[in-house]
């Protein structure tokens, strides 16, 4: 039987509602008994248990000891790297003093997948204001320059659900410079990375539509990002076997007859297609980022400071990662 390599979990943002959907999610998965791999966290066990305390809720996990671990020999159950943090009450305003913890954690966890030691890691939510001080557009990007090796010259974000997943070309940059990072290559690469997902890992030959720029996918300026660059790349792709269609325009896309028969919308900035898709699913969807040796995921929403330490916080998106992990691991 193959032995499968360690889950990795970057806890993340301190102060932020991850303990307890985590907890939540863990324990409901050991009492079914649905873990068939280890799974690593990777944060502070003191601050852990602080939060879980104040929750009124529990967890049991298993130090791992020393610097150089052996993963062959752990088994199916939750082990955390004790990574210290001080800090005085359970939940705190969230401020640029968890940026080292949260580094420290990341350069832990992608030492072991850069490794081969591990291949799939979950972070929790980072407040990308204080983390990556605009060094970095989103976490995404972060991740990809971390890490030592790629099978892609860009990062994909994939925002994942069974019924349909969106892809923004662009990620967390200011609108009025969508245009000028947008051209044939990099819609080429990111749509075969996502193909290729897809089929690897889901055994699905997807079909991909691809949406305009431009409402309407019209416009009266001397260069259209349509005609030079969006069709020209659909081309391209359509060369390469990939099932690809559009571009189409968004405002009319995400209906139903659509949704049922696509299984990725690639679209050319954030909000034009996270917008309608979460106005249909909520955060009923797992953030991928693919490219990389490993599969990188996160829940989809931020830490939701405003809701820390109240116990009432969806696992929806946790349990979707969990869900997706046993499909593809």
């Amino acid at each position: 039987m193959k032995i499968k390599k360690p889950l990795l979990i970057v806890l993340g943002e301190p102060n932020s509602v991850f303990i307890e959907i985590l907890s939540k999610v863990l324990n409901n998965i050991l009492i079914k008994k649905k873990i068939n791999f280890p799974i690593i966290l990777i944060g502070s066990k003191d601050l852990i248990s602080s939060q879980l305390k104040m929750l009124n809720m529990k967890l049991s996990l298993e130090i791992l000891n020393g610097k150089n671990y052996n993963f062959n020999n752990l088994k199916n159950k939750v082990y955390i790297i004790d990574v210290v943090y001080k800090f005085k009450k359970p939940f705190e305003i969230i401020t640029n003093k968890s940026k080292n913890y949260i580094t420290k954690c990341f350069d832990i966890g992608l030492k072991y997948l850069n490794n081969r030691l591990c291949d799939i890691l979950i972070n929790g939510p980072i407040s990308k204001k204080n983390f990556l001080n605009n060094n970095y557009p989103g976490i995404t990007e972060y991740v990809f320059k971390k890490s030592n090796k790629k099978i892609s010259k860009y990062p994909t974000m994939l925002i994942f659900n069974n019924k349909i997943s969106v892809s923004p070309i662009t990620t967390h940059i200011p609108l009025k410079n969508v245009n000028k990072n947008i051209d044939q290559k990099i819609i080429i690469e990111k749509v075969t990375t996502i193909k290729n997902f897809y089929k690897s890992k889901l055994k699905i030959n997807p079909k991909i539509a691809i949406t305009g720029l431009n409402p309407h996918c019209e416009t009266n300026s001397s260069f259209n990002e349509e005609k030079r660059i969006i069709k020209p790349a659909i081309k391209k792709l359509k060369k390469r076997k990939i099932k690809v269609s559009g571009p189409f325009s968004t405002d009319t896309f995400f209906i139903k007859k659509n949704i049922n028969n696509y299984d990725c919308v690639v679209g050319m900035y954030h909000d034009q297609i996270l917008t309608p898709f979460k106005t249909i699913f909520g955060f009923d969807a797992t953030n991928i980022t693919l490219g990389l040796p490993f599969v990188r995921m996160s829940v989809d929403h931020g830490p939701n400071y405003e809701m820390v330490g109240k116990n009432i916080s969806s696992t929806k998106s946790l349990e979707n990662i969990f869900n997706l992990i046993n499909k593809i691991k």
